[in-house]
């Protein structure tokens, strides 16, 4: 009987852990990072960049992604809460970042970008050519505190999109915004704003590089992440999805 019983426990361990192997990866993404995340509406489901390159990780690694929209401030928080296990999303890996999460490989480097009124006609390079002036920039970015610390500005708005700013801009309630360069110029491009211009001299003060990241000290999942994103480097999978999404 004693045999019979521990046959019968060896048999639900067994069906335990393959069930848990089978549990998809709870994916954080942003439905406002055009073109690393966003909302399509087409499919109301979430796309771009990065959730292309977790799906293509998870294809490779043997496990299904589950893609969940949340507001950008509420990743890391949502990460930490258990209710995600992974952020796929324009995320800087910085060192304060570091201290709560652990990020993959850096997979895409760029810095912030400067947006103005189309009637703005003037060549901005740098902070000092916006001293006194109202600006904006998006919540939980890498760019907020550099622009507060500068002491440069007469206001530093916070805003939950860059969309947001961008309609603040061509109202007239801010001077110019700051956001993820290649969001910035894509959203531009798609003709969204056309009212708002891209400041093609501006030179960025803040350059970093976007990662995939996970709770801190999960290292069977970053460790599938980063031989993904390697086999991908050298077989041109990366430079592949970067492509599709007019990034280079």
């Amino acid at each position: 009987m004693s045999r019979l019983l521990r046959l019968f426990t060896l048999c639900l361990v067994f069906i335990g852990s393959l069930a848990s192997a089978q549990a998809p990866l709870r994916v954080g993404s942003t439905p406002s990072g055009i073109p690393f995340t966003f909302l399509d509406t087409k499919t109301n489901k979430i796309s771009g960049v990065m959730v292309d390159l977790i799906s293509e990780i998870g294809k490779d690694q043997g496990f299904a992604v589950e893609i969940n929209a949340m507001a950008w401030g509420s990743l890391i928080a949502a990460l930490q809460g258990n209710k995600i296990d992974v952020i796929a999303a324009a995320m800087y890996i910085t060192p304060p970042r570091q201290e709560v999460v652990d990020f993959s490989d850096p997979i895409y480097t760029y810095g912030e970008g400067l947006f103005v009124a189309a009637s703005d006609a003037k060549d901005y390079k740098t902070y000092e050519d916006l001293k006194g002036e109202v600006v904006g920039v998006q919540i939980g970015t890498a760019y907020v505190k550099p622009l507060q610390a500068s002491g440069l500005f007469k206001e530093v708005k916070v805003y939950d999109s860059i969309s947001d700013i961008m309609r603040d801009v061509n109202l007239g309630r801010i001077k110019a915004g700051f956001g993820d360069y290649p969001i910035v110029a894509y959203q531009l491009g798609q003709g969204a704003f056309p009212e708002t211009r891209l400041v093609k001299g501006y030179k960025s003060v803040w350059v970093g590089s976007v990662g995939i990241a996970v709770r801190k000290g999960d290292k069977a999942t970053i460790d599938k992440i980063n031989a993904a994103l390697r086999k991908f480097k050298a077989d041109g999978t990366i430079d592949r999805v970067l492509a599709r999404w007019n990034l280079k």
